[in-house]
């Protein structure tokens, strides 16, 4: 037999979907690392399949597939670690979020917390990185005008995934061109294109929001202390110009990431006066300032080791989406995705499923593999029916992933890309009506009547979609069928 067989119910699988979503969200409210709970679910899930027939070897080879396809985005969640670590010690975050600051116009003070943590989260590829630094500065002077929290915090936070979703340095952006098979740059270009109108939006929206809610500037002590500490010559841009520069050249994003620690490096050196052994140790272990300062809470983070943390979550997860894969363990869905019948409701699918992956996988990384997984198939179909290459329906879905699956994570309450944000700004899911560009890509992606990656067709004809789950695509590996012991 293949997979799972047709006439076995799919109960003992919602019970270890139940139990895996309870571990998961106790462990996002108490702050347990989200790599224990995962390593639980999938021995539990492990457990499930065995009982149905599969062999330990079989799981274990089809986990390492799936992990497999993930190693690239290791190497850039490490390089990742080493450049905001260096960024910092080079003055460049601080010297972003000095001048960025300094743009401030209270009047419209809403519509700047927008524009200003985008930048620096498009700049650095991380929103908790932006959350964590411009973020906290315009949170601080907010509180001290005593204007309402929710809209800025909303303002802040759709800002910070903007950058998440489309940077090339954004760790989420390289795990859906890994899971999808795509090159970053295209997904990036089809993503700007798919978000032209939301921005838009956005922009309008915390203009006339602004206008009700002014805020009242007073002085920072975040921003007023970051001269004394850093040397804010505009010479620490120069790392992130060159990380841009070099992305708009497509030159291949991890040596981009090398050459611009390389220079981080050397401006730290001789310009902030760190004495090589503490960047190496920076490089390592993540920044930390040294000095009794308000920036010590706030100026922190990187680093190969803290980041290892997060290459761990990856690899379980997509061992997780390879064990599903090669087991068909998610088959009982083909009833009700068969029903997609256009480009428009395949990418509706797509959100369904991105909702639901968000809501019980509760980190965004889980529900990119997972919607990833369980949609590919349907979207090769398209590349069929058009007679096209796969590349092309392989790019429809990396955009459909980056406008659900992304941006729906941080909108869950208990989902991680929520609760760290929510947590480094102290506040509630009251933020969440106002991070509008959050909830617009979704809804555009929805209605979008023609697809935004050239050649893709917007009708899919039934006899095509009824054989999508009976063979993989030419280029997929075919499922694994179990070894009975």
């Amino acid at each position: 037999m293949s997979g799972i067989s047709a006439n076995r119910r799919p109960s003992d699988l919602i019970v270890a979907f139940v139990i895996s979503f309870v571990l998961l969200v106790t462990s996002a409210i108490c702050g347990v690392f989200i790599a224990f709970p995962l390593l639980i679910a999938l021995v539990l899930f492990s457990g499930v399949l065995i009982a149905r027939g599969f062999s330990l070897r079989a799981l274990c080879h089809m986990g390492w597939l799936g992990a497999k396809r993930s190693l690239p985005v290791v190497q850039v969640l490490l390089l990742i670690g080493m450049l905001t670590a260096v960024w910092i010690a080079a003055g460049t975050v601080p010297a972003l979020v000095y001048y960025g600051t300094s743009l401030l116009s209270g009047r419209f003070f809403i519509l700047w917390a927008f524009l200003l943590t985008s930048m620096v989260s498009v700049l650095t590829g991380t929103a908790f990185g932006a959350v964590g630094t411009i973020g906290i500065a315009l949170m601080v002077i907010a509180r001290g005008s005593d204007a309402a929290i929710d809209p800025v915090a909303g303002a802040i936070v759709a800002g910070a995934f903007l950058g998440d979703r489309c940077s090339p340095m954004s760790s989420s952006a390289h795990l859906v061109a890994s899971i999808t098979r795509t090159s970053l740059y295209s997904n990036l270009r089809n993503m700007v294109v798919s978000s032209l109108w939301p921005i838009a939006i956005s922009v309008a929206f915390y203009a006339v929001l602004a206008l009700f809610y002014p805020v009242t500037l007073s002085a920072s002590p975040i921003t007023a202390e970051l001269p004394a500490v850093f040397n804010l010559a505009p010479v620490t841009l120069l790392p992130a110009v060159a990380m841009l520069l070099l992305a708009v050249l497509k030159v291949d994003v991890k040596l981009a990431m090398l050459v611009s620690i390389g220079m981080g490096g050397a401006i730290a050196h001789t310009l902030q006066h760190y004495p090589f052994p503490d960047i190496f140790r920076f490089i390592l272990f993540g920044y930390q300032l040294q000095q009794d300062t308000p920036l010590n809470t706030i100026l922190l983070g990187g680093g190969l080791f803290p980041f290892a943390k997060s290459t761990l979550v990856v690899l379980i997860s997509t061992a997780f989406a390879g064990i599903f894969a090669g087991s068909q363990a998610l088959s009982f869905l083909d009833g009700w995705l068969n029903r997609a019948r256009s480009q428009r409701q395949l990418t509706q699918s797509t959100l369904l499923v991105s909702i639901l992956a968000n809501i019980f996988g509760c980190t965004q990384t889980i529900a990119i593999v997972l919607a990833g997984q369980i949609m590919d198939p349907y979207y090769g179909a398209i590349a069929r029916k058009n007679n096209m290459q796969k590349e092309q329906a392989n790019e429809q879905l990396a955009l459909d992933l980056e406008d659900t699956a992304v941006v729906i994570a941080p909108l869950v309450p208990w989902n991680i890309a929520n609760l760290i944000p929510s947590t480094i700004l102290a506040i509630g899911p009251g933020f969440i009506p106002y991070a509008v560009y959050l909830l617009l890509l979704p809804l555009f992606a929805s209605i979008r009547q023609h697809s935004t990656v050239n050649n893709v067709s917007d009708d899919i004809p039934s006899d095509i979609v009824a054989q999508v789950t009976k063979s993989a695509s030419p280029d997929e590996t075919p499922p694994l069928k179990p070894t009975l012991k």
